[in-house]
């Protein structure tokens, strides 16, 4: 399978950047999704976060009649344990890790990156932390579900990772009880992750806006 080279949205802060959010988007969107979420955050500027929004490939998704769409990855049922195509879930996962290699080649250390993804693109984000060579700084997954839990091969590196997950209680899209397996397959590998749960459907609402920063800050302060 080829290379996959993602095209990116970069945010800067106010001076050199110290600190690196990637932020992966879901099925359908693009890398603009969650650029506004930025200032809504309101992070101090000694922080000095870059952040990254990913675009991701367009390709035909079963599940909507074959229409070609940004997707990470084929989603070829709708059943509450969704049938995904791991190998081009892993190939988006291997294309983040990229990213994070070239953050850190231009001199932000590894701990310091934080890699968070809606639906999909948490999807990715579980892959592609997980699987890292480096110690990140964090795990950040919103609205989404732990796709790879039978196929994934953990690195010892991240075996103690920040995890943080996020669910709407009203999701029509990624049902709850998909955020809540997740959270008991990684107590089981022996994560800690931290679990959150909003009156909301399949989005993101403004108090989960500012445990999302209070959570940022306690990880890059």
């Amino acid at each position: 399978m080829s290379d996959l080279t993602l095209q990116t949205i970069h945010v800067e802060p106010n001076q050199a950047a110290t600190a690196c959010v990637i932020w992966l988007h879901g099925l359908g969107a693009d890398g603009h999704d969650f650029e506004p979420i930025v200032p809504e955050l309101r992070l101090p500027q000694s922080l000095s976060v870059r952040f990254i929004f990913p675009h991701s490939p367009k390709m035909p998704v079963t599940i909507n009649g074959g229409m070609v769409m940004p997707a990470w990855y084929d989603i070829l049922d709708m059943s509450v344990e969704r049938k995904v195509d791991v190998a081009q879930l892993t190939q988006s996962a291997n294309a983040v890790q990229r990213l994070i290699d070239e953050q850190i080649a231009s001199g932000i250390p590894a701990e310091r990156i934080i890699l968070a993804g809606f639906s999909q693109g948490g999807a990715v984000a579980y892959q592609a932390a997980l699987t890292y060579p480096q110690a990140l700084g964090g795990l950040l997954t919103m609205s989404t579900y732990f796709a790879t839990k039978d196929s994934i091969e953990l690195t010892d590196a991240n075996r103690n990772i920040d995890i943080c997950i996020m669910h709407g209680s009203q999701d029509p899209v990624v049902n709850p009880v998909l955020g809540t397996q997740a959270k008991s397959v990684l107590e089981t590998l022996g994560f800690h992750p931290e679990y959150h749960t909003y009156p909301m459907p399949h989005s993101v609402c403004a108090p989960q806006v500012r445990d999302i920063s209070n959570w940022l800050q306690q990880r890059l302060s």
